[in-house]
């Protein structure tokens, strides 16, 4: 899938419900939120005293995101590279009105390369990006590879910018830094502040994960899957082993041998390194839902210190990068389909744990969109950390 950003869009159903109308599409979206409270957001393009920068895994739902994001916050660079697998290898790709030629990822990629984006998976991540590294590159990876080594900083720049403060552009020392799993990254951005006030102790996160999360692939088959269940017909069971349209169904990560899958595990190890707190407790349960794309999540907290919920409200309301939705009159909360295609991560449902005496619990409901704040935004912010 060619676009740099991609959604679900949809103008009606048949009559009688009895087909998906063919205005269903994947497109490339043409808005994206207002950043520019961010303190990471940069208003520069190209230029000869940028960075030079290389884009792994292109052609990728993450990849073209990349792009999209570069291009929405005027990144600088003074060259930029496009790098893909061998079957991708001579494409033509047109980025802020310029053509480029999609190269092949080899070890000699990263010559004179000054920041690298990676999202091609796990394995190539591992393979290449220390090769990179070596090179004097700094890797920002969107993979699970080097999440967990403790000589790698795992970063959300508005929760945890200190655990890359001594990676430097332009020093001749390549890196490594890696991007957190899209649900951390979600999860984290609304409970960080919180954290800060009232340190959490103990967090239960319920996961409503989107197609967006398993690549474009899914998201095709989903669109796909929806079609075929409409009309009667058995649906295409490629990427997932299972129906996907109209179901849900448990994460598709493979299982742990304490009955956690990895997405799960993810969230507690992940939480605890980013906070540099091993005693916080964390527990998950992952659910894939059929939503395009926009991860939500459902996050009981208890805390040490008291914490009520209008102060709560406060604190999320002036927080970067986070907007609250928070109607109970209109009961108008978060929705994936509200924060697709947006840089903020929206919190609702901001409510007191009965279940818990005083004000020592939470209940948050957290909508983000995957590709983007999940996983491409969160990666180019560590870019622009790096200017």
């Amino acid at each position: 899938m060619n676009s740099p950003a991609l959604s679900l869009r949809h103008n009606h159903f048949l009559n009688g419900g009895s087909a998906v109308a063919s205005g269903i599409r994947l497109a490339r979206s043409i808005s994206s939120s207002s950043t520019s409270s961010s303190p990471f957001r940069v208003r520069m393009s190209l230029q000869e005293n940028g960075p030079s920068v290389a884009v792994v895994g292109v052609t990728g739902a993450v990849g073209q995101e990349f792009l999209s994001v570069l291009s929405d916050r005027n990144f600088p660079y003074r060259s930029l590279k496009l790098l893909a697998s061998k079957r991708s290898v001579g494409k033509s790709m047109k980025f802020e009105e310029r053509d480029y030629t999609v190269e092949e990822l080899t070890e000699d990629s990263f010559d004179g390369i000054d920041i690298a984006l990676f999202s091609a998976g796990g394995s190539i991540s591992k393979k290449f990006g220390p090769l990179a590294a070596q090179k004097g590159t700094i890797v920002v990876d969107n993979s699970s590879a080097f999440r967990m080594d403790e000589n790698v900083p795992l970063v959300i720049p508005e929760v945890n910018p200190e655990a890359m403060a001594h990676v430097k552009l332009g020093s001749g020392k390549g890196a490594l830094i890696a991007n957190p799993n899209c649900s951390t990254i979600i999860c984290l951005m609304a409970v960080t502040p919180l954290h800060r006030r009232a340190k959490v102790k103990r967090m239960v996160v319920s996961t409503y994960q989107a197609a967006s999360g398993a690549g474009a692939a899914a998201m095709e088959e989903l669109v796909q899957q929806t079609r075929e269940v409409l009309e009667g017909k058995e649906p295409t069971c490629n990427i997932f082993n299972q129906q996907y349209a109209f179901n849900l169904f448990s994460h598709n990560a493979p299982i742990q041998p304490n009955g956690y899958n990895e997405e799960e595990m993810k969230l507690v190890k992940e939480t605890r390194k980013i906070w540099s707190d091993k005693d916080v407790k964390v527990t998950a349960t992952c659910i894939r839902v059929p939503v395009m794309r926009a991860h939500a999540e459902s996050v009981n907290l208890q805390f040490e210190n008291p914490l009520d919920e209008n102060t709560a409200r406060d604190i999320l309301k002036n927080a970067p990068g986070i907007v609250v939705v928070d109607d109970r009159a209109s009961n108008r909360f978060p929705t994936p389909l509200e924060v697709s295609n947006k840089d903020d991560v929206a919190v609702g449902r901001v409510r007191r744990d009965v279940s818990q005496d005083g004000d020592y619990g939470l209940d948050i409901f957290v909508c983000g969109d995957q590709i983007r704040k999940g996983a491409a935004l969160n990666a180019i912010q560590i870019a622009e950390m790096l200017l």
